[in-house]
């Protein structure tokens, strides 16, 4: 519960599998693109150095004109363990202050540097729109209202509640996902980056379809969600 509650976002991991089918909704195959980032740790390195100092300081600025109030200082942080598998998230320190860790593993998996945008802009995305505080609010409501039915019918109000927290807050999850993927392809666009390109990443991971429970929407839905987006610009 405490993962749950403190991490915006989880990205599924990464899948070097075969290309797409025709039955994907997409113009390219991005398994078919060659990487645009060469193969070597300073190249990798410098292409992401690169993309944070291009995206941090638009999600700051998109942050404070969200909520002037709102700690918006990003910390972009590196899970230098080479046996952990391609991920991002978001997440708060003690302090409130939001934090966005990338594993080794997805930096060096980036065909390009318009995934790493749109990656790290969908990140921060979940901190400028509040995803944190509101999916504790949700798991705390649930704890409520599955403590009281189970209290008024002699069930287990402790069982209950931790079921009643989890079911809420994973029931706005996809909500926030696709809210995410629209504000984050914004913010990749104002940095410069072209975020159909970076929403390619989403080919790559095993698509969730539309899993009972399920944190994140089907890829299909992401890529449209980008696409409005870009479209409104």
């Amino acid at each position: 519960m405490a993962g749950l509650l403190l991490a915006g976002c989880t990205m599924p991991p990464v899948s070097p599998g075969p290309a797409p089918g025709a039955d994907t909704p997409s113009a390219a195959a991005p398994a078919a693109q060659a990487f645009d980032i060469p193969r070597q740790p300073r190249a990798i390195q410098r292409a992401f150095v690169d993309v944070v100092d291009r995206v941090e300081p638009v999600a700051e600025a998109e942050c404070r004109r969200v909520d002037p109030r709102r700690n918006c200082d990003f910390l972009i942080a590196v899970d230098d363990r080479p046996e952990v598998p391609a991920n991002a998230f978001q997440t708060l320190n003690e302090d409130g202050r939001p934090v966005i860790v990338f594993t080794l593993g997805l930096i060096a998996d980036a065909r390009n540097r318009d995934e790493l945008a749109f990656v790290m802009a969908h990140e921060a995305a979940h901190h400028i729109a509040g995803h944190i505080p509101r999916q504790r609010r949700n798991a705390t409501l649930g704890a409520l209202v599955f403590g009281q039915l189970a209290g008024a019918t002699g069930g287990n109000v402790a069982e209950a509640q931790e079921l009643g927290a989890a079911l809420a807050a994973r029931s706005y999850s996809k909500e926030f996902e696709l809210e995410a993927d629209r504000l984050g392809a914004i913010v990749a666009a104002r940095a410069g980056f072209d975020p159909l390109r970076g929403a390619d990443f989403f080919f790559r991971i095993p698509d969730p379809g539309d899993r009972f429970l399920g944190t994140h929407p089907a890829n299909a839905d992401r890529i449209a969600a980008v696409r409005a987006a870009v479209a409104g610009l």
